[in-house]
């Protein structure tokens, strides 16, 4: 009964943002030209699929998604998991991680380019590092935060070699925090993807500014969606996932 009162509240929510969007332009509160309203949406939708522009950066995107994020992922994987196990190693890079973790992903842009000129590589390395991290710190956190008690009777057991004790105890019990990292990581993929293409790499970013640069705001609509969609999609799917992987947990 409460989470069917939750879903209809959510609706009305939905439905009322809706129905401000539609009137806001309607009532020539805002120029559509600026802001079009959501019935007009499923028309450009439709004419994007149909001229076979939508499909083309979409699986553009995809691509640069997918790679960025894995590339990104496994290097913040591995990095927080030796920096979490061994502090010599979180020493010796500490300042390096200061000196480079606050700069954004948007400011390596003209390195990008310099370095892979206008094409997928650039706009990979864009979202790799993006995500390397927020998975990197999380799982530094996660393998800091296994119980010693655990390791020392791992030890006791024999298992005393950094690589078994990685896999018997390390990683097993790290798991459930480096997944949230990685969810986190998702999203943060899907916000470096625009920022990675619209330089001119093929893809929903530089899409979108072309249409902007036309002043096609119901296009922009359209892929905007597309990637709230595409995101839904990626988050549900790692949820259900994230669930089997931790499915002995009570």
């Amino acid at each position: 009964m409460i989470r069917l009162r939750a879903t209809g509240l959510a609706l009305v929510g939905l439905v009322a943002f809706l129905i401000v969007w539609e009137a806001a332009p309607r009532l020539d509160l805002v120029n559509p030209a600026f802001l079009p309203p959501p019935s007009t949406i499923p028309a450009a939708l439709l004419k994007e699929i149909a001229s076979g522009a939508w499909l083309v950066a979409v699986i553009e995107s995809l691509s640069h998604y997918v790679i960025g994020l894995c590339v990104g992922a496994g290097a913040g994987m591995a990095l927080g998991i030796v920096a979490g196990m061994f502090r010599s190693f979180e020493n010796l890079t500490a300042w390096v991680v200061r000196l480079l973790r606050p700069i954004p992903g948007l400011a390596w842009v003209p390195f990008a380019i310099i370095w892979f000129g206008v094409e997928p590589r650039a706009a990979v390395f864009i979202i790799a590092i993006g995500v390397f991290w927020i998975v990197f710190f999380a799982t530094q956190g996660a393998v800091r935060s296994v119980d010693r008690d655990l390791i020392e009777v791992a030890q006791a057991f024999g298992f005393r070699s950094p690589l078994a004790r990685l896999a018997k105890i390390v990683l097993p019990a790290a798991t459930p925090g480096i997944l949230v990292g990685l969810r986190t990581a998702l999203g943060q993929a899907w916000m470096a993807v625009v920022a990675a293409e619209i330089f001119g790499v093929p893809g929903i970013g530089s899409r979108m500014m072309q249409a902007s640069s036309l002043l096609s705001t119901d296009i922009v609509v359209v892929y905007m969606l597309t990637m709230a969609a595409l995101y839904g999609l990626f988050d549900t799917a790692f949820v259900a996932l994230q669930g089997w992987l931790l499915r002995w947990r009570p």
